[in-house]
């Protein structure tokens, strides 16, 4: 681009800055522990997600009930729901476990035998027999080590 003088302008591009997200548990994090407020303006609010947040403080047996009171008033805005959290929630560090769904050989071979998702196969996991369970074993068997025969 050239100025009315004719000397030549180089063009300034402009870029583009993408803010990073913040991470659920850096709110879990400083809701535990560092009590830093991470909500300032509208952006870092719709990074709260309350379900998640909420799912974390809820294996806490310090922190269950106040995670109870925010899933019971979902209407609250995101910036309440965590003031109350980290106003509410003594510091300290915690090292909770997220639980997880135990997967059963039962349950397992029967979604793999007649190709059924993980609800079906528990509600028809009654109505299978042992030597059902068996048979199934048998024809679902395509050679190779078994975890019996490695220990042996």
């Amino acid at each position: 681009m050239i100025n009315l003088d004719g000397e030549i302008i180089e063009e300034v591009k402009e870029e583009k800055f993408k803010m990073p997200s913040i991470n659920p548990f850096d709110f879990v994090n400083s809701i535990h522990y560092s009590k830093d407020n991470l909500i300032v303006d509208e952006w870092s609010e719709k990074q709260y997600n309350a379900f998640i947040i909420n799912k974390s403080l809820s294996f806490g047996s310090d922190t269950v009930i106040q995670a109870n009171e925010m899933n019971s008033r979902p209407h609250l805005a995101k910036k309440m729901q965590y003031d109350f959290l980290r106003n509410s929630i003594r510091p300290r560090k915690r090292f909770n476990k997220w639980i997880k769904s135990e997967k059963s050989e039962k349950i397992m071979l029967i979604q793999q035998y007649y190709k059924y998702n993980t609800e079906k196969a528990c509600q028809v996991a009654d109505l299978i027999s042992d030597e059902q369970l068996i048979t199934i074993k048998n024809k679902m068997f395509t050679g190779g080590l078994t975890n019996e025969t490695r220990s042996n």
